[in-house]
């Protein structure tokens, strides 16, 4: 196949990303993937910017009757490989700029684990530990009927995120369903099962994460029985992550979360620890471990680090400090470009967020196509399938790795982004 000319965009792709944070880093890991593929300017200026973003006004009426305005943005980067697919997150940190690089990590993840999507992402900039459960359902609605649009199960397909669980998903359904006059499961993700949820969607970030954190142990030669582990940012990811490892025998010394840490040299009883957060809302004053300085985790003598919290944890003034041999990220974008090349030179194994924590949206693909067909499988059957997807994915990123002479992530981009490439060279350029 003869691969098309494109015309040179106007500005270097990845222009409007120069300096740091989350879209400058997307943006340094594609302009990488695509030097190492030998991909010619326009490609990259397509493959570097979303095709269609919208950002939305949400009026909410406060409980007390005053009103405020909220803004909320919706970012589908590519639909090459099938309908976008992402995460809808609510935190005071979402900004436009955020969104765009977990759409295009959405994209990379969704190719590198062989799932028909391309990569989306939502926000809404609010804090929702401030704002009652009522408040919520009419911010969620009202989002939900602003981007009604270019949402759908054949167009975009929303999940839960930070911030959003799954009774944010029934909301979201429910008021798409009532737009169009019949019951829709299939245009979100992550929803109750009650109301066309999958068995196993809850937990499958962090199976996920556990499937490559045993697989990435046994490649250095660290049995789960031996090994010792950290867990930064103990929320619906890091928790169930932390269970899962104790499950499998390793032993999980610390963990953190937003306001504090605990440490404990034994092990932590860790189910002990999941119903303290869940009575105080934080890991802090747990009675079974020792309080330990929230940064100093990140550094402590363990065989494997899990950052599963917020993006840009790890960076260059605090990554020669980490004594891991192995880190699994289960957030998105948790390590920066600076603290990668001094992992690297630290020996340290760094396993890539677009794989490390893809279980979330291989489950809800699972969602929608059992959505879709009306027919429901087992725990058993999501489990199985969802171990084998993600292990065939990091057998190729290994791969790759050692074909080139890459890094993980490198190898992971760099899979992800040629196949992301060869559907629209094979779709061609319309008109």
């Amino acid at each position: 196949m003869t691969t098309p000319v494109l015309a040179p965009a106007a500005d270097a792709p990845g222009e409007a990303a120069a300096g740091t944070g989350p879209l400058a880093e997307a943006q340094a890991q594609l302009a990488a993937a695509v030097r190492t593929l030998g991909y010619e300017t326009g490609l990259h200026a397509l493959l570097a910017r979303p095709r269609r973003e919208m950002t939305v006004s949400i009026p909410l009426r406060r409980d007390d009757g005053s009103v405020e305005v909220l803004t909320g943005h919706r970012v589908q980067h590519n639909f090459s490989r099938g309908p976008a697919k992402g995460g809808l997150r609510f935190s005071p940190a979402v900004d436009l700029d955020e969104v765009r690089a977990l759409a295009m990590w959405m994209t990379w993840k969704c190719a590198l684990l062989d799932v028909p999507y391309g990569g989306a992402k939502g926000g809404i900039t609010i804090d929702p530990r401030r704002y009652s459960r009522g408040e919520l359902e009419r911010v969620t609605r009202r989002y939900t009927s602003e981007i009604l649009p270019i949402i759908g199960p054949e167009r975009d397909i929303p999940a839960p995120d930070i911030g959003t669980d799954e009774q944010t998903m029934a909301w979201m359904m429910d008021t798409y369903s009532v737009s169009v006059g019949y019951t829709v499961p299939g245009v979100v993700t992550g929803k109750p099962v009650s109301v066309g949820g999958s068995l196993g969607r809850s937990a499958a970030t962090s199976r996920g994460v556990v499937h490559i954190a045993l697989a990435a142990l046994a490649h250095r030669g660290i049995a789960p029985a031996r090994a010792t582990a950290a867990v930064q940012g103990f929320g619906k990811v890091g928790a169930g992550a932390a269970l899962f490892l104790a499950e499998a025998g390793v032993e999980v010394v610390a963990a953190s979360d937003q306001y504090g840490a605990v440490h404990r040299a034994g092990g932590l009883d860790v189910p002990a620890l999941q119903q303290h957060v869940a009575a105080t809302g934080s890991v802090v004053g747990f009675g079974g471990a020792d309080p330990l300085p929230a940064e100093r985790l990140l550094g402590l003598e363990v065989d494997l680090l899990v950052p599963a919290a917020v993006e840009g944890v790890l960076h260059a003034g605090n990554a020669a400090e980490v004594a891991a041999s192995v880190v699994v990220e289960g957030a998105n974008g948790p390590t920066t470009a600076a603290a990668d090349e001094i992992l690297a030179a630290n020996g340290v194994l760094v396993v890539p967020d677009i794989l490390a924590n893809a279980g979330g949206v291989i489950v809800s693909y699972f969602e929608w196509v059992q959505s879709n067909q009306a027919y429901w499988w087992s725990a058993a059957e999501v489990d199985a399938r969802l171990e084998a997807r993600m292990l065939a994915a990091w057998g190729k990123v290994l791969e790759v790795a050692g074909e080139r002479g890459l890094s993980l992530r490198e190898a992971a981009t760099v899979t992800a982004v040629q196949r992301v490439a060869d559907a629209h060279l094979t779709r061609g350029l319309y008109p």
